[in-house]
């Protein structure tokens, strides 16, 4: 039995694209280059869907947020659909506040009310994050919230524990799971 090519055309594009646009820039505190994070994202996607419009979104998702480029030229570049769960990622799109509080809480609503989809990409990067802090967390205990908008401990679980209660609906999947047992382990 000969298997049928699989089309990743418009994905190829996108992890392209968020290579570029994230050239040259570091994780935060991290020694290693951005694009990482939006990969990591986009492999725990892939383990909740092949949908390529959902893997290119989770490839794409900071690039709004964190580069020069625009939600016009995503759309542009990759359709509606992309462009539109890109968006939901984007605080920078629905909160003109620097009150990380104020964005915050608004992701968590837009989150909660948001479709099926737009929440699998959301915990692609949301589960990435949060590998990332308990492994931090691990290594440099409660300093490690001095590199975070928000450097009190308290906010952080605040966010992630929310983000839990708005993702929920993905509870029949091991990367929710695990998203909830990691948060176990660095908040308590």
């Amino acid at each position: 039995m000969v298997n049928k090519p699989l089309n990743t055309e418009l994905l190829d594009r996108a992890l392209i694209f968020a290579i570029r646009a994230h050239a040259g820039t570091e994780r935060r505190g991290k020694g290693f280059p951005y694009v990482v994070h939006p990969m990591e994202a986009m492999a725990i996607v892939a383990t909740m869907t092949s949908d390529q419009e959902l893997l290119s979104a989770a490839a794409l998702h900071d690039t709004v947020e964190d580069t020069a480029i625009t939600i016009g030229q995503i759309r542009s570049e990759f359709g509606e659909r992309v462009a539109s769960l890109v968006a939901l990622e984007s605080d920078n799109l629905y909160e003109e506040t620097n009150d990380w509080h104020v964005r915050k809480q608004a992701t968590l609503k837009r989150l909660a009310h948001a479709p099926r989809e737009a929440k699998i990409v959301a915990l692609g990067d949301k589960l990435s994050n949060m590998r990332a802090i308990a492994h931090d967390y691990t290594l440099q205990g409660d300093a490690l919230w001095d590199i975070f908008r928000a450097k009190n401990r308290k906010d952080q679980e605040w966010y992630y524990r929310g983000l839990s209660e708005a993702l929920r609906d993905l509870n029949d999947t091991l990367a929710y799971k695990e998203f909830e047992s990691l948060i176990k382990q660095v908040f308590g």
